[in-house]
Protein backbone atom coordinates (compact mmCIF):
# COMPACT_ATOMS: atom_id res chain seq x y z
CA UNK A 1 0.00 0.00 0.00
CA UNK A 2 1.59 3.58 -1.38
CA UNK A 3 -0.06 7.01 -0.09
CA UNK A 4 -2.45 8.21 -1.99
CA UNK A 5 -0.73 12.17 -1.51
CA UNK A 6 2.67 11.92 -2.82
CA UNK A 7 5.43 14.42 -3.70
CA UNK A 8 7.98 12.67 -6.33
CA UNK A 9 6.85 9.37 -5.18
CA UNK A 10 7.40 9.98 -1.79
CA UNK A 11 4.60 9.77 0.94
CA UNK A 12 4.00 13.64 2.08
CA UNK A 13 2.21 13.15 5.34
CA UNK A 14 5.59 11.69 7.03
CA UNK A 15 7.63 14.98 5.72
CA UNK A 16 4.43 17.11 7.09
CA UNK A 17 5.00 15.46 10.38
CA UNK A 18 8.20 16.97 11.14
CA UNK A 19 6.82 20.52 10.99
CA UNK A 20 4.95 20.22 13.83
CA UNK A 21 7.25 18.24 15.76
CA UNK A 22 10.06 20.33 15.14
CA UNK A 23 8.35 23.59 15.52
CA UNK A 24 6.81 22.15 19.63
CA UNK A 25 10.53 21.10 20.57
CA UNK A 26 11.89 24.43 19.43
CA UNK A 27 8.82 25.97 21.94
CA UNK A 28 9.68 24.39 23.96
CA UNK A 29 12.97 25.32 24.58
CA UNK A 30 11.84 28.83 24.09
CA UNK A 31 9.71 28.42 26.93
CA UNK A 32 12.96 26.58 29.41
CA UNK A 33 15.05 29.42 28.68
CA UNK A 34 12.47 32.36 29.26
CA UNK A 35 11.44 30.57 32.40
CA UNK A 36 15.24 29.71 33.33
CA UNK A 37 16.11 33.97 32.82
CA UNK A 38 16.49 34.12 29.57
CA UNK A 39 15.41 37.21 27.70
CA UNK A 40 11.90 38.21 28.19
CA UNK A 41 11.07 37.99 23.95
CA UNK A 42 11.52 34.26 24.22
CA UNK A 43 8.18 33.74 25.99
CA UNK A 44 6.51 35.59 23.38
CA UNK A 45 8.64 33.71 20.63
CA UNK A 46 8.00 29.83 22.32
CA UNK A 47 4.06 30.86 22.05
CA UNK A 48 3.90 32.12 18.64
CA UNK A 49 6.48 28.88 17.66
CA UNK A 50 4.04 26.75 19.33
CA UNK A 51 0.71 28.37 17.27
CA UNK A 52 2.63 27.81 13.96
CA UNK A 53 3.15 24.18 15.18
CA UNK A 54 -0.36 24.00 15.65
CA UNK A 55 -1.08 25.52 12.13
CA UNK A 56 1.99 22.78 10.70
CA UNK A 57 0.13 20.07 12.64
CA UNK A 58 -3.62 20.84 11.07
CA UNK A 59 -1.78 20.14 7.65
CA UNK A 60 -0.47 17.16 8.77
CA UNK A 61 -3.37 16.00 10.33
CA UNK A 62 -5.49 15.92 7.05
CA UNK A 63 -2.77 14.19 5.39
CA UNK A 64 -3.13 11.54 7.63
CA UNK A 65 -6.89 11.47 7.33
CA UNK A 66 -6.21 10.99 3.58
CA UNK A 67 -3.74 8.24 4.16
CA UNK A 68 -5.85 6.64 7.04
CA UNK A 69 -8.94 6.04 4.68
CA UNK A 70 -6.63 3.35 2.37
CA UNK A 71 -5.13 1.65 5.50
CA UNK A 72 -6.76 -2.34 5.87
CA UNK A 73 -8.05 -3.21 8.51
CA UNK A 74 -5.83 -5.40 11.57
CA UNK A 75 -3.03 -4.71 13.48
CA UNK A 76 -1.93 -2.30 11.08
CA UNK A 77 -4.77 -0.09 11.14
CA UNK A 78 -4.62 0.13 14.66
CA UNK A 79 -0.93 1.13 14.69
CA UNK A 80 -1.83 3.92 12.24
CA UNK A 81 -5.14 4.92 14.35
CA UNK A 82 -2.51 4.96 17.35
CA UNK A 83 -0.53 7.17 15.32
CA UNK A 84 -3.16 9.56 14.66
CA UNK A 85 -4.27 10.03 17.77
CA UNK A 86 -0.17 10.37 19.45
CA UNK A 87 -0.50 13.39 17.48
CA UNK A 88 -3.61 14.67 17.89
CA UNK A 89 -3.12 14.13 21.57
CA UNK A 90 -0.01 16.33 21.60
CA UNK A 91 -1.87 19.06 19.43
CA UNK A 92 -4.21 19.21 21.98
CA UNK A 93 -2.04 19.59 24.85
CA UNK A 94 -0.16 22.21 23.09
CA UNK A 95 -3.56 24.17 22.36
CA UNK A 96 -4.20 24.32 26.14
CA UNK A 97 -0.79 26.04 26.96
CA UNK A 98 -1.86 28.58 23.90
CA UNK A 99 -4.85 28.71 25.55
CA UNK A 100 -3.84 29.53 28.68
CA UNK A 101 -0.75 31.71 27.63
CA UNK A 102 -2.88 33.84 24.86
CA UNK A 103 -3.57 36.69 27.84
CA UNK A 104 -0.51 36.56 29.75
CA UNK A 105 1.93 38.70 29.81
CA UNK A 106 4.61 38.30 27.88
CA UNK A 107 2.89 35.14 26.99
CA UNK A 108 5.82 33.50 28.96
CA UNK A 109 5.26 30.03 30.50
CA UNK A 110 4.91 29.02 33.87
CA UNK A 111 6.70 25.92 35.06
CA UNK A 112 3.25 23.83 34.52
CA UNK A 113 2.87 24.63 31.21
CA UNK A 114 6.26 23.50 30.53
CA UNK A 115 6.00 20.49 32.38
CA UNK A 116 2.76 19.72 29.95
CA UNK A 117 4.77 20.77 26.75
CA UNK A 118 7.26 18.12 27.94
CA UNK A 119 4.63 15.38 28.30
CA UNK A 120 3.07 16.28 24.88
CA UNK A 121 6.78 16.24 23.86
CA UNK A 122 6.40 12.51 25.05
CA UNK A 123 3.37 11.72 23.80
CA UNK A 124 4.78 12.92 20.05
CA UNK A 125 8.09 11.17 20.60
CA UNK A 126 6.20 7.85 20.73
CA UNK A 127 3.99 8.78 17.63
CA UNK A 128 6.97 9.75 15.54
CA UNK A 129 8.22 6.35 16.70
CA UNK A 130 4.79 4.42 15.44
CA UNK A 131 4.98 6.76 12.16
CA UNK A 132 8.25 5.35 11.44
CA UNK A 133 6.88 1.54 11.88
CA UNK A 134 4.32 2.99 9.48
CA UNK A 135 6.57 4.18 7.10
CA UNK A 136 9.14 1.39 6.92
CA UNK A 137 6.09 -1.17 6.48
CA UNK A 138 4.23 0.83 3.89
CA UNK A 139 6.62 3.07 1.55
CA UNK A 140 7.83 0.19 -1.06
CA UNK A 141 9.33 2.82 -3.38
CA UNK A 142 11.01 0.99 -6.37
CA UNK A 143 14.18 2.83 -6.15
CA UNK A 144 16.73 2.95 -3.31
CA UNK A 145 16.26 6.32 -1.01
CA UNK A 146 19.40 6.55 -0.19
CA UNK A 147 20.73 6.44 -3.75
CA UNK A 148 21.68 8.22 -6.81
CA UNK A 149 18.96 6.88 -8.92
CA UNK A 150 16.37 8.74 -6.73
CA UNK A 151 17.21 12.35 -7.45
CA UNK A 152 17.33 11.31 -11.35
CA UNK A 153 14.45 11.05 -13.86
CA UNK A 154 11.76 13.48 -12.57
CA UNK A 155 9.30 14.28 -14.93
CA UNK A 156 5.65 15.07 -15.48
CA UNK A 157 3.62 16.45 -11.82
CA UNK A 158 6.09 16.73 -8.84
CA UNK A 159 2.78 16.44 -6.60
CA UNK A 160 0.57 13.67 -7.32
CA UNK A 161 -2.95 12.88 -5.79
CA UNK A 162 -3.26 8.52 -6.37
CA UNK A 163 -7.00 8.00 -7.60
CA UNK A 164 -8.61 4.65 -5.25
CA UNK A 165 -8.04 1.68 -6.59
CA UNK A 166 -11.30 -0.62 -6.99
Amino acid sequence: MQSRLRVHGHPIQPMLVTFPFGLFVCATLFDLFDLAGGPAFLGEVGYWTAVAGLVAAALAGMAGMVDLWDVPAGATRRTAISFNLANVLTAALFVVTCLVRADAPGRGASGALIATELIALAVGGFGVWLGTHLVRRFDRSPVEPGSLDALGGVSGSTVDIAQRRV
